[in-house]
């Protein structure tokens, strides 16, 4: 006969989605460029580092905790102090 009680170790699977946002967007609601557009360029030419390391794509998933380092400045993601994304 098998135990079908969970075991204390197991992870929960968790139907809570974690917060994130794109690189792309975090750049252009952090006010550090105008546009999607120039996001992209400064994202594909390696001048956005992502926790310590070029990271060259544009849909990168950001999470609370992450850091985002753009023209030598550190700028922490906090997905919900970023309010509603632009229209």
């Amino acid at each position: 006969m098998s135990d079908s009680s969970p075991q204390p170790d197991a992870p929960v699977p968790s139907s809570t989605p974690i917060p994130m946002v794109r690189l792309d967007d975090f750049l252009k609601r952090e006010g550090l460029v105008g546009t999607g557009g120039e996001a992209k360029v400064l994202i594909q030419a390696g001048e956005v580092i992502v926790n310590g390391e070029v990271d060259t794509r544009r849909r990168k998933q950001l999470h609370n905790g992450d850091v985002v380092t753009f023209n030598g400045e550190d700028f922490p993601v906090d997905v919900e102090s970023l309010g509603d994304p632009p229209m």
